[in-house]
C-alpha cells in the first residue's frame, strides 16, 4: 500500500537537481546512502523539497534528541542568538557555567565533575584521550572492536567498525590495543559468559604483551553504536571498572550515541551502575546545535594546566542554550517516553520476527534499538540490508545501518506509539519489497 505522504516519484525533480548541482561542489567522502533533501522537519517529521513526508527514524544521526525544531530548542537558541554570537572559551558566559554546573551533577562520575566543552563527538574523545595520558603519565590506550569514536587522528585510532573510515591514513595515532567487544549473538570466544571472555582476554594481554603500568585509559560504549547496536553482558561494564581499578586505568565511557535519554536512562552506563572516570557527550546533548563535551572527576580535570587543551568554539552560547533546555526537556519528559515507546517498539519487532526469517536478532535499550538480519545460512545479510535501505526511502522511512548487517532505529526521544506503528508498515512493505527483489 503506497505512502499517501510521498506526492512525487523519488528522489523528485527538486531533490534531483540539487544532488547534481551538490556533486560538482562537495566532497563525495560523505557516506550519501539514498538522495534525501531535506526541506524542514518538525518532531519526527521530515519534508524533503518537492513536498514529500518522511518519518525521520535516524535523528541527524541519533542528534535531534528533542525532535526536529523543538519550539523550546528554537526559542534559546534565539534568544542566545539576540544577545552575542559568540565570545570564545577565553572568556566566561552565563549559559556555558550554567552547562557545567548542570554536567556536574547528571553525570554519574564517582565524584563531581567538570566539563570542557567543544564541537563533535570526535573533538570530546580527543579531549578525553589527551586528558588521560596527561594525568597518568601513561601511554597506551585499549578500545574495542566494532567501535566508533570519531575521525580526527586520535579518536581515529580507537574507531574500528569499518576498515574504510582508516583506509588510506596510516599511520594513525599509536598506542591503541583493540580487543573484542562481547558479541552474544556472534559469539567469538567459547563459553555462555562473552563479557567473562573478554575481561579475561585483557588479562591475558597485561600477561604477555601488553604493559597494564603503561595503560592510561580503557575507552569503551557502555552500548556499542556503530559496531550494531550492541548490549554488553551483565557484568561485563563493571568488570572493567575493576581492572581498572587494580592497574590505575581510567575508564571513559563514550556516551556520544547512547547518551542523552536515548536508552530510557539520562546515560546507558546507569543500566549497569557503573561509574566511568571520564564521559564524552555530543549527538543529542544540543538536540541539533554542534555541541561536545569531556565530563572528567574533578580530581582529574584540576590537574589540566592552563593552557594545556582549549579551543576557539567550545562552550559557544548557542549551543549550550540549546543543550540547556535539552536536558530539561530530555529530564521531565523524553527519557520516560524513550523507556515507554521503546518497549513498544521492541515488542513490534518481535511479533514481525516470526513472519520474516531474515531477522536475525533483535536488541538495544529505549530508543536505540538493532534489527540484525541475516540470509538463511545465519550469515550476515549486507545486501538485504542495502535493499531495506532504499526501499524505507521510497516508502517515507528514513533509516540507517550499522555492524555488518543491522538496521539500527534511533528517532526522536519525542516519537510516539503511533509514528512507531506507522513505520512499522512502511517496515513490512519495504521488506516484503527487499525480499522479492533478491527472488
Amino acid at each position: 500500500m503506497k505512502n499517501p505522504h510521498i506526492k512525487t516519484e523519488l528522489p523528485g525533480p527538486k531533490a534531483r537537481a540539487m544532488v547534481a548541482r551538490d556533486t560538482l561542489v562537495a566532497s563525495p567522502s560523505y557516506p550519501r546512502d539514498y538522495p534525501f533533501v531535506i526541506s524542514h522537519a518538525r518532531g519526527t517529521e521530515a519534508w524533503d523539497v518537492d513536498g514529500n513526508r518522511f518519518l525521520d527514524f535516524a535523528a541527524g544521526i541519533a542528534v535531534c534528541a528533542t525532535g526536529h525544531a523543538h519550539p523550546q530548542v528554537v526559542a534559546a537558541v534565539r534568544e542566545a542568538a539576540g544577545q552575542f554570537l559568540h565570545i570564545s572559551s577565553d572568556y566566561w558566559h552565563e549559559g556555558m557555567t550554567a552547562l557545567a554546573e548542570r554536567l556536574s551533577t547528571i553525570v554519574p562520575l564517582s565524584e563531581p565533575g567538570m566539563s570542557f566543552f567543544c564541537q563533535s563527538g570526535t573533538e570530546a574523545v580527543e579531549g578525553a584521550l589527551k586528558l588521560a595520558r596527561y594525568v597518568t603519565g601513561r601511554q597506551r590506550i585499549i578500545a574495542f572492536l566494532g567501535s566508533f569514536h570519531g575521525r580526527t587522528m586520535g579518536s581515529l585510532a580507537l574507531t574500528s567498525s569499518k576498515y574504510t573510515q582508516q583506509a588510506g591514513f596510516a599511520p594513525v595515532m599509536p598506542g591503541v590495543t583493540h580487543v573484542p567487544y562481547p558479541n552474544t549473538y556472534r559469539p567469538l570466544f567459547a563459553g555462555a559468559d562473552q563479557g567473562r571472555a573478554v575481561l579475561d582476554y585483557i588479562r591475558m594481554l597485561f600477561e604477555r604483551n601488553l604493559p597494564a603500568a603503561e595503560v592510561a585509559a580503557i575507552v569503551v560504549e557502555p552500548l556499542q553504536g556503530e559496531g550494531g547496536y550492541l548490549v554488553p553482558p551483565d557484568g561485563f561494564l563493571a568488570g572493567l571498572r575493576q581492572i581498572c581499578d587494580e592497574h590505575g586505568i581510567l575508564l571513559v565511557f563514550d556516551e556520544v550515541q547512547s547518551g542523552i535519554g536515548r536508552t530510557g536512562r539520562m546515560f546507558a552506563c546507569e543500566h549497569s551502575g557503573v561509574r566511568p572516570d571520564i564521559m564524552t557527550l555530543a549527538k543529542g546533548l544540543g538536540s541539533g546545535m554542534p555541541i561536545g563535551a569531556v565530563v572528567a572527576r574533578r580530581s582529574l580535570m584540576q590537574k589540566w594546566k592552563r593552557g594545556a587543551h582549549g579551543n576557539t568554539f567550545g562552550g559557544n552560547p548557542l549551543c549550550c542554550a540549546a543543550a540547556n533546555v535539552t536536558l530539561d526537556l530530555v529530564r521531565e519528559q523524553y527519557m520516560a517516553n524513550a523507556a515507554r515507546v521503546g518497549a513498544h517498539f521492541m515488542r513490534r519487532l518481535a511479533e514481525l520476527k516470526p513472519a520474516y526469517p531474515c531477522i536475525g536478532d533483535l536488541r538495544g535499550r529505549g530508543l536505540m534499538i538493532g534489527v540484525e538480519m541475516i540470509e538463511r545460512d545465519g550469515s550476515p545479510a549486507r545486501p538485504l540490508v542495502e535493499r531495506l535501505l532504499h526501499r524505507g526511502y521510497q516508502n517515507g522511512l528514513l533509516l540507517l545501518s550499522c555492524g555488518v548487517s543491522t538496521l539500527r532505529f534511533m528517532p526522536p526521544l519525542c516519537v510516539s506509539e503511533a509514528e512507531v506503528d506507522e513505520a512499522m508498515g512502511y517496515l513490512r512493505q519495504s521488506l516484503d519489497e527487499a525480499l522479492a527483489g533478491a527472488a
